[in-house]
C-alpha cells in the first residue's frame, strides 16, 4: 500500500495538478477573506475569529477534492493500467486505500498554509493573542474528517467511469448532497443528522463529540469499502 500512496503522490507533484490545488485553494480562501467585501472578509467582520475560513472551505473543498480524485480510476482505466493494477501483487483493498490516503495527504498539505490566518488573526486580535483556539482546533479536526469523506466519495465515483469528467460531476454532486443536501430539507429535523454539515458544525463548536466522529468514519469507510466491491 505504501507503493501506491508513494505512486500517487509522486504523479500528483509530477503534474500542475497538485500545485494547481494547493494554489487555487490559498487563493480562493485568501481573496474571500482578505480582499473581497461581504460577510466572509475577516477585517469587516469585526471579530478575531476563522469561523468565516471554516464557513468557505468546504465549499471550496467541494470542488477541488473532486478535481484531485477525478483521475484515481478513471485515468487507469482509460489508459488501461487498471488491469495491471489489479493483477499486481497487493490485494484491492491496499490499492483502493492507498489511492484513498495519496490523496488525503495532498489535501492535508494545502491545508497547512492556512495556519498562516490562526498566527494573522492572533496577532490581529486586541489584546494580542484573545482567540478561541478550542473552537479552531476542533474546527481543523472536523474539517479533516470533511476532507475524509469527500476524499472517498471522489475515490468512489472515480471507479465508475472512465470519464474523468463525468467522475467530477457525480463527485461533486455527491458531496453537495451529503454535506449540504439533507441539512438543506428540513432544519432541526432527524434527516438534518445524516447531513456532513451537521456534524462539522458540531465539531467546530470546539467539542469533540463520539458520535460526530463515528459518523464521519462510518461515510468514509462506506465509500471504500463500495469502491472495493466495485473493483471485484
Amino acid at each position: 500500500m505504501t507503493a501506491i500512496i508513494k505512486r500517487e503522490i509522486s504523479s500528483f507533484f509530477s503534474s500542475p495538478i497538485a500545485y494547481l490545488v494547493i494554489g487555487l485553494f490559498l487563493v480562493l480562501n485568501g481573496l474571500f477573506l482578505w480582499v473581497f467585501q461581504g460577510d466572509l472578509n475577516i477585517f469587516e467582520s469585526g471579530f478575531a475569529d476563522m469561523n468565516p475560513f471554516f464557513q468557505l472551505a468546504p465549499w471550496v473543498l467541494i470542488f477541488l477534492i473532486p478535481a484531485v480524485t477525478m483521475k484515481c480510476f478513471s485515468e487507469e482505466k482509460k489508459t488501461g493500467t487498471l488491469e495491471l493494477l489489479l493483477t499486481s501483487p497487493i490485494s484491492k483493498t491496499q490499492i483502493v486505500s492507498g489511492k484513498f490516503l495519496g490523496t488525503f495527504l495532498l489535501i492535508f498539505i494545502a491545508l497547512i498554509p492556512t495556519l498562516l490566518y490562526v498566527y494573522t488573526i492572533w496577532q490581529l486580535s486586541n489584546p494580542v493573542g484573545n482567540i478561541d483556539l478550542g473552537s479552531i482546533i476542533g474546527s481543523y479536526f472536523g474539517l479533516l474528517f470533511l476532507v475524509s469523506s469527500y476524499t472517498a466519495i471522489g475515490v468512489f465515483t472515480s471507479s465508475l467511469t472512465d470519464n474523468q469528467i463525468i467522475a467530477f460531476i457525480a463527485a461533486v454532486f455527491l458531496c453537495f448532497i451529503m454535506y449540504y443536501g439533507f441539512s438543506g430539507i428540513e432544519k432541526s429535523s432527524f434527516i438534518e443528522t445524516f447531513s456532513l454539515k451537521y456534524h462539522f458544525d458540531s465539531i467546530s463548536r470546539g467539542v469533540i463529540d463520539v458520535r460526530d466522529i463515528i459518523y464521519f468514519i462510518s461515510i468514509t469507510v462506506f465509500f471504500l469499502v463500495v469502491t472495493i466491491f466495485k473493483l471485484k
